[in-house]
């Protein structure tokens, strides 16, 4: 039996789903931020999170199939379970940092559009 051939056959269909679940929760998730980064702009914040989107699956899908090849031989099932372990872990820690990326992004983003937020409104009552 060819075990790379399972570890490929369980690895691609588990990293795609990951990846889809995550880029779902945060599409869904994330609009409200968008919204409120871009003072109510539903239309201007839909479109960056689909843009968002797109490249989250992008990236991630394309980084899966690159690290798809295995050097290590895989001539068990033990050795077919510790392969497809790293590289699901490694994808799942990378699906992680993205996920705190983007929101570190959001936060930045958010704050910044709060602070002018703040200037305006203090220059408004100026005058």
């Amino acid at each position: 039996m060819n075990y790379l051939l399972l570890v490929y056959g369980v690895y691609l269909p588990v990293t795609v789903l990951l990846t889809v679940w995550v880029a779902r929760t945060l599409f869904t998730n994330g609009r409200t931020f968008l919204v409120d980064i871009f003072h109510g702009n539903e239309p201007l914040a839909d479109s960056v999170n689909k843009l968002l989107l797109t490249g989250f699956y992008l990236i991630n899908i394309g980084y899966a199939t690159l690290t798809l090849r295995s050097d290590d031989p895989v001539n068990s099932y033990q050795q077919t379970v510790e392969t497809l372990s790293i590289k699901l872990g490694t994808i799942i820690l990378i699906l992680g940092g993205m996920h705190f990326f983007n929101l570190y992004v959001f936060y930045k983003l958010r704050s910044r559009a709060q602070n002018e937020a703040r200037a305006y409104d203090f220059v408004a009552n100026k005058q």
